[in-house]
């Protein structure tokens, strides 16, 4: 199951240094409502590698203004306490697409 990302935990799993991926979404969102699977199998299958999490826009705001979040889902990639500019995704994607960008995560 994917971790829940809020404005009062999501700093400090950043921070931890260990890879984050965060999916940023909304209830209202068809295609993160859509995604929501994956990401929970994704959060399963590097449970021991990655932290996986939702982050609600809807609820949560602090981490989506700092990021400049213009579009749902995004998916931003961290490591080392530092966000990943080159792997940002937007839209929906498949569940290889967000494997083989956590899998770049997981090289650099």
């Amino acid at each position: 199951m994917a971790i829940h990302f809020t404005d009062q935990n999501v700093k400090e799993a950043i921070a931890s240094g260990k890879p984050v991926v965060i999916d940023f979404w909304a209830t209202w969102c068809g295609p993160c409502v859509r995604m929501a699977p994956i990401i929970d199998e994704l959060a399963e299958q590097y449970a021991d590698k990655v932290l996986i999490g939702k982050y609600n826009i809807e609820e949560e705001n602090d981490l989506s203004t700092e990021y400049r979040i213009m579009s749902i889902p995004t998916i931003l990639f961290f490591k080392n306490g530092e966000h990943v500019r080159d792997l940002r995704l937007a839209g929906s994607q498949p569940k290889a697409t967000l494997e083989a960008n956590i899998e770049k995560l997981l090289a650099l």
